[in-house]
């Protein structure tokens, strides 16, 4: 917690001081340090890379080209990832923002996350109970949740990678079709949630479908395969337009 005389400097706009916590220094250095830890990483994975690729059949020129679509590829999910951020920059703060959602990149599970453990004090993220100590525990509960998920990762892969060459063995096709319908009940639970609050939300649920969509059919077309990537940001964009005319036009209260 910080000291009485630092929450009362704190901004109107921060009457609980929690953008005061959030903001310290020392989480700074060390979403700066993991980070870093990233940086390097990716340098070791390139030289790595660049050792391998003879064995591998591929040219240096081969691999450069490797690398400049994988850097763009990766442009459109992170857009979308970062229009959220930047919504939820005002709740977590900046060094919590940057480790947890730029770098897991996992919106949806960070912010139920967030919610819920928000909700075991009796706060809700953003409203006048959501105080220093309610973020203390939401960040924690982040941080525990995503270590858990990393480490769980660790001991499980290997095992999974077993059962999955069994698995392909007997069904190939089977290895096809579980991973795609896992992730399609995921996000249909997620999106279908936000159905019943407001006819705002299911117009925006819609016109976000009906965009990303659109943006998969175009992106068979020859010339159009960018779309696959950048299809996920442009319908969050178009999405969030969707919202603002159906809460312009009165549709439902403002928030």
């Amino acid at each position: 917690m910080i000291s009485a005389a630092s929450a009362a400097a704190a901004p109107a706009a921060d009457p609980n001081g929690v953008l005061a916590l959030a903001n310290m220094p020392v989480l700074w250095i060390c979403a700066l340090g993991v980070f870093l830890v990233i940086a390097v990483q990716s340098v070791i994975y390139m030289m790595a890379a660049r050792k391998a690729a003879p064995a591998a059949g591929l040219s240096q020129q081969e691999l450069k080209t490797t690398f400049r679509t994988g850097a763009i590829a990766a442009i459109g999910p992170s857009l979308a990832v970062v229009l959220v951020a930047v919504a939820l920059l005002a709740l977590f703060g900046t060094p919590a923002t940057l480790v947890r959602i730029g770098l897991i990149g996992s919106v949806q599970y960070e912010t139920a996350a967030a919610s819920i453990a928000a909700g075991t004090v009796g706060a809700e993220l953003g409203g006048p109970s959501y105080d220093q100590q309610a973020f203390a525990i939401m960040f924690f509960a982040m941080s525990l949740g995503g270590a858990m998920w990393m480490l769980a990762t660790l001991i499980l892969t290997p095992l999974l990678k077993k059962g999955e060459h069994r698995m392909a063995k007997v069904n190939p096709a089977l290895m096809t079709v579980v991973p795609a319908a896992a992730l399609l009940g995921a996000f249909l639970s997620l999106g279908f949630a936000e159905v019943p609050k407001s006819s705002v939300h299911l117009i925006t649920l819609a016109a976000s479908a009906l965009v990303m969509g659109v943006c998969l059919l175009l992106a068979r077309l020859p010339g159009m395969r960018w779309l696959r990537e950048w299809g996920l940001g442009i319908a969050i964009l178009l999405g969030l337009a969707a919202a603002y005319l159906a809460q312009s036009a009165g549709l439902a209260p403002a928030a």
